[in-house]
């Protein structure tokens, strides 16, 4: 009798037309369609290593396709406007219609509650400056750079060659060079279609010192030096952590070595490729700052920075504490936050890991200003901001916490034609952009792509400016956290700098107890990333 249980009834009824079919000529033309089904069938009932196929043949496989169905059905279907991870589809339209420069204004106002947590504004002015530039740029480099880089105020974020496809590169590339901003080269290092198109590249090293690196791993002088004197590459980025996954190395499969990943990052095609960790130049905050000031001498004098996820606060100290020591000062650092990421990585460490962009900006500028280090010193450093930012309204609310520009990934990635199908570790990116196979990249034409790409940072860096004017100021610089409110419930809501901690310049330096941030700097020391007791 078990073997006519209502679960196996499917797959007798296949048998029963089957036999059908094949005793009646008029019929097997279905055996086409019949046999296989029933051979799958017939699998799913013998094999062990699933025991849903098995007590369920040929039926539990509907699982498996709803589960490859269920993202594209969530999206498209199930979700509205202002739903949607990470990215909801109102964010993604956003970044659609200006890359293809098609209507982006939203009709019958906002579609937010206004009065709850969702709902954060930024004041406007009764006299709006009507003439405000219509542009603008961030010099980057200090007394110690030799040849400063003048930044747009929107780059691409970091993105490897290896997790983005040739294509997506080159288009990335090309777009930034129309549009004169830059491209951020993620740690897979420089390749062939970084260089192609000719556009800005910001360097990125990270600790698998791809690009400069020597046959055991650790850091070529001389190989950094040639690569970081071409005149394509204007700044360097030392990549201390990202948000997606900070603290955690990755090793890529020998298999997926390509011969161009291989010759973009210095390493034997084939064999698996360790991205460490930790970096083994430095250990202590006074190291860091002894390798960024070896780093701009070997480039020629090009800006240097560093990027990182906030995890330990004092260790934010401790760096801003060895530039004070040593007399060094990076040019930039970039706060990922913990919201931002565009490869793979372990699910624990994206959702239990890192501090999110907002509040380790914050956490940053304080660092910077407290000890007198960011605006108005002779060795100013720079803050770039990166995590969700697809929107002049995200850019103008990171410039009230502190950033000096900001960086996006995700949404060149949509300006790419991303769908957000969450396939991008899988390598089969439906549309060409996150994946290594030939035929998947044919769909993405970079003469297409590439003016996509200029046109939604130009648009994007313009809404900023139309912002910048309602607030009645000259420059972007000049919006505050006072700018900006945040509920607190449905009936209060506050300035950000009475809800958050802003020092004064200088603050940290005399008054370190009379702040929150007391025991954090008072715990932190130039010559260690431990805390102090």
């Amino acid at each position: 009798m078990q073997a006519f249980a209502p679960r196996y009834s499917i797959p007798f009824m296949l048998l029963v037309l089957t036999v059908a079919a094949a005793l009646w000529p008029p019929l097997r033309w279905a055996l086409l369609g019949l046999v296989p089904m029933l051979l799958v069938a017939l699998w799913d009932f013998a094999q062990a290593s699933h025991a849903l196929r098995r007590n369920y043949p040929l039926v539990a496989r509907i699982r498996w396709i709803m589960e490859d169905l269920r993202p594209f059905a969530q999206a498209y279907i199930v979700e509205d406007d202002l739903e949607g991870r990470p990215f909801s589809h109102q964010e993604r339209a956003l970044v659609y219609a200006r890359a293809k420069g098609e209507l982006d204004s939203h009709p019958m106002g906002t579609e937010l509650n206004v009065y709850s947590d969702e709902y954060e504004w930024l004041s406007h002015s009764i006299v709006p400056n009507d003439h405000a530039p219509q542009w603008w740029r961030v010099n980057v480099g200090g007394a110690d750079t030799a040849k400063p880089y003048s930044s747009a105020l929107l780059n691409i974020s970091a993105m490897s060659f290896g997790s983005l496809s040739a294509r997506a590169i080159e288009a990335l590339n090309a777009g930034a060079r129309m549009g004169n901003f830059a491209h951020n080269t993620g740690e897979g290092s420089i390749s062939r279609y970084h260089r192609g198109p000719g556009g800005d590249l910001i360097w990125e090293i990270g600790s698998g010192y791809f690009g400069c690196r020597t046959d055991q791993g650790g850091f070529d002088a001389g190989e950094f030096a040639e690569n970081a004197q071409d005149d394509q590459v204007k700044m360097i980025e030392i990549k201390l952590s990202q948000g997606a996954k900070p603290g955690h190395g990755g090793v890529l499969p020998g298999r997926k070595v390509t011969q161009e990943i291989a010759e973009a990052r210095g390493i034997t095609q084939g064999e698996d490729c360790v991205s460490p960790a930790a970096h083994s130049t430095f250990s202590t905050p006074v190291q860091l700052m002894e390798w960024v000031a070896q780093l701009r001498d070997l480039s020629g004098g090009k800006p240097v920075g560093m990027k990182l996820c906030v995890g330990k606060p004092h260790e934010v100290f401790a760096l801003a504490k060895a530039m004070l020591a040593t007399g060094i000062t990076p040019d930039f650092i970039t706060i990922d936050g913990a919201e931002g990421g565009t490869g793979a990585a372990p699910l624990e460490l994206s959702n239990s890991v890192g501090m999110p962009m907002r509040e380790g900006l914050i956490m940053m500028r304080n660092a910077l200003v407290g000890a007198g280090l960011k605006d108005g010193a002779a060795h100013g450093v720079k803050l770039a901001a990166s995590g969700k930012i697809h929107s002049g309204a995200q850019m103008a609310k990171a410039f009230a916490l502190g950033a000096d520009w900001c960086n996006a990934a995700r949404p060149f990635m949509f300006s790419l034609g991303c769908v957000q199908s969450m396939n991008c570790h899988t390598g089969e990116c439906p549309t060409g952009v996150a994946t290594q196979e030939p035929w998947r990249q044919k769909g993405l034409i970079v003469e297409d792509k590439a003016p996509r790409v200029a046109r939604f940072q130009r648009q994007t860096v313009a809404s900023l400016r139309e912002i910048v004017v309602a607030m009645g100021l000259d420059n972007p610089w000049e919006i505050g956290p006072h700018d900006m409110r945040e509920r607190l419930n449905g009936a209060k809501s506050n300035a950000i700098d009475a809800i958050y901690t802003f020092v004064q310049p200088g603050q940290l330096l005399h008054d370190a107890s009379g702040t929150s941030l007391g025991l954090h700097w008072h715990a932190a020391s130039a010559d260690t990333f431990r805390r102090m007791a």
